[in-house]
């Protein structure tokens, strides 16, 4: 049975190149927004000094509906007129669960930001990591622990990749 969500552990660490209006540097106060779905959102706090290339490396803790395929990441800039979305980048959820590594693997990952226009306006600098559940963890080995030799432990996953060889077997 499926689980109706996960945990998911996000750390937003920087962004460089940030501009309002795809010409002038941010100045100060920049934040970002992460969003699960449209119920489920976190915010870091404003980094008031790194301007253009601000700084957070600031963990949030999310609930990731099952069915979610992408993660919202916006920066923000607070400024005299309000607030100013200055980019956003749509993190597949492919990205950093599923696949070959294992689910509580720590992903380090870095998106282009875009503008409303759809125009480049940045870079944003993340880590990921889901949690496992400690329900969802194995309480015992699948395979028994085996002593080979000097003493090894060989009872791992095991990746395999076929080898084609030349060599041909005769019968006698």
């Amino acid at each position: 049975m499926e689980a109706a969500s996960r945990v998911m552990e996000i750390t937003v660490i920087s962004a460089e190149g940030l501009r309002v209006n795809s010409r002038k540097p941010v100045k100060k106060n920049a934040y970002v927004v992460v969003r699960t779905d449209s119920k489920n959102s976190e915010m870091t706090r404003v980094d008031t000094e790194g301007g253009s290339f601000s700084t957070w490396n600031q963990k949030l803790v999310m609930n990731l509906p099952a069915q979610a395929r992408f993660v919202t990441v916006e920066v923000h800039c607070k400024g005299s007129s309000g607030d100013r979305v200055i980019g956003t980048a749509r993190v597949p959820v492919s990205d950093f669960s599923g696949g070959l590594t294992p689910e509580s693997y720590l992903h380090f990952l870095s998106y282009r930001l875009r503008d409303e226009k759809g125009e480049r306006n940045g870079i944003v600098n993340l880590s990921v990591r889901m949690k496992v559940s400690v329900m969802a963890a194995p309480q015992q080995r699948m395979w028994p622990e085996t002593v080979v030799g000097g003493g090894w432990d060989c009872s791992g996953v095991v990746v395999g990749v076929p080898v084609h060889s030349s060599y041909r077997t005769v019968q006698v």
